[in-house]
């Protein structure tokens, strides 16, 4: 079993700099895709940012790129996993989640590839 905890949403102001964390205990997710996903209100489930196992592949959407990064540091017994988010717009106001999948990933799989979800963290952005 593995248990997401994210942190750091909140609301800020356009234009400015956010940073996401997500926790990984459990299996401390050693061999799985991570990625941060967002639901704005009345929308489906967007994946921003996944990073392989590694830490050597990762992808963002067009609609983040440039402004979005996802990392990923390991230690020997937990994960973490960070999205810093940049120049942040109104549009990016969303519930965050950190998500976690043992199976292979490709950008363009649906969120719904992904077993293990954290709660969501609200980052609001206001104009």
């Amino acid at each position: 079993q593995v248990q997401l905890v994210e942190s750091g949403g909140g609301v800020v102001q356009s234009r400015d700099f956010r940073s996401l964390a997500c926790g990984a205990s459990g299996r401390t997710c050693r061999g799985y895709t991570m990625a941060w996903v967002r639901q704005a209100p009345g929308q489906d489930r967007e994946i921003v940012a996944y990073i392989s196992d590694r830490g050597e592949i990762n992808a963002h959407a067009d609609s983040v790129e440039g402004r979005f990064n996802i990392s990923k540091d390991k230690a020997r017994n937990r994960v973490s996993l960070q999205l810093n988010m940049k120049s942040l717009k109104p549009e990016d106001t969303a519930v965050y989640y950190c998500a976690a999948s043992s199976a292979p990933f490709r950008w363009g799989n649906p969120p719904s590839r992904f077993e293990y979800w954290g709660q969501g963290t609200q980052v609001t952005v206001s104009s």
